[in-house]
């Protein structure tokens, strides 16, 4: 039997980040504006969560229409019009069938290559990532643009105080290009791992084959993502530390070479455990969740992106992205932060 999948270096050419963007809808939701519907209190959501403000697509808009908007702002960034091939992070998707990855190529002038969804939930962008780098060693592609976009707005149950104060929607995006495995941006080695005996953790119980196929009618908040905090809380914890030290390691680096940590933005306790667990003094590690909540897929490059313009992510910094998700999946990669400006 063997264990989870942790690759070095693409014995090929690298992949070299090169473009950034990111994207939010433009309605913001506030804390007060939930509390006024909901069974809590502004004190409650950021004592437990950090988040005070979260953005929500409006009428018209779908997971769709944030990743062409995110598409468009990495490969400004990248000072490209094309790439040969689009991957989308997402749990979102705009319809069951088909994938929503080939109509926002084609919305994006890229009609004709290769583009499809990779859906493993918050750890999607990092998954997507790792299929980009495949796509460019082995030849498949020679740049491609890999987005994370996801509208939770869509999936929350309206009277559930636990979960819907986490989410936003968003959609964040870079572009890939290939390169040498030693100038800034190459991606490093890849940690992937899954544990599907806990896929009851994080779920939307109907909609899928295994409710249809059942013969049972779906109960009313069957189609709502579901998920179990607590044990959440404690894998998600675990499997980040555990799969950062599986990256440093492929690197070559150890955990005080980090200088910025870029974790999947779960919640504030989440980020702060896994930086103690690491040893990683907290201003390490970068965070934006007060402003966005959890994005899910999108949670990563848009984080990428806030950090760039904040200035708290510079050229030269030892990069480790990391994230969980459901599945339970989890996945890390390296990189030295390039020279680049987000758009």
């Amino acid at each position: 039997m063997t264990g989870p999948a942790t690759a070095g270096r693409p014995a090929g050419p690298a992949a070299v980040l090169c473009g950034l963007g990111g994207w939010l809808p433009p309605r913001v939701v506030t804390n007060e504006e939930l509390v006024a519907r909901l069974d809590t209190s502004d004190e409650w959501i950021r004592s437990r969560t950090g988040i005070r403000q979260r953005h929500v697509i409006e009428p018209g808009m779908s997971t769709g229409s944030l990743a062409v908007e995110a598409g468009a702002r990495a490969l400004k960034s990248a000072q490209q019009d094309s790439v040969g091939a689009v991957v989308l992070a997402t749990t979102t998707p705009d319809r069951p069938c088909p994938a929503t990855a080939p109509e926002v190529a084609a919305r994006l002038g890229l009609a004709g290559v290769p583009a499809f969804d990779v859906g493993a939930v918050c750890a999607g962008f990092v998954y997507a990532l790792a299929i980009g780098v495949g796509l460019i060693s082995s030849g498949t592609a020679d740049d491609a643009l890999v987005i994370g976009a996801d509208t939770y707005s869509t999936l929350l149950d309206p009277e559930d105080r636990t979960t819907g104060p986490i989410f936003g929607d968003g959609a964040g995006a870079v572009v890939l290009r290939r390169g040498d495995p030693d100038e800034p941006g190459a991606l490093g080695g890849f940690d992937l791992g899954t544990d599907g005996h806990l896929s009851d953790l994080i779920e939307i119980p109907a909609g899928g084959s295994r409710q249809r196929g059942s013969g049972v009618p779906a109960g009313p908040r069957d189609h709502y993502f579901a998920m179990q905090g607590k044990q959440v809380f404690r894998h998600a914890v675990l499997r980040m530390t555990g799969s950062v030290q599986k990256a440093v390691d492929r690197a070559g680096w150890t955990v005080r070479d980090i200088d910025r940590l870029a974790a999947h933005q779960a919640n504030s306790r989440i980020l702060d455990a896994l930086a103690e667990q690491l040893g990683l003094p907290q201003e390490r590690a970068l965070s934006n969740i007060d402003r966005v909540g959890n994005t899910a897929a999108a949670s990563i490059p848009l984080l990428l992106a806030d950090a760039v313009a904040d200035g708290s992510l510079r050229a030269g910094h030892s990069v480790v992205l990391t994230s969980f998700g459901g599945g339970l999946a989890w996945g890390s990669t390296t990189l030295r932060w390039p020279q680049l400006d987000a758009v």
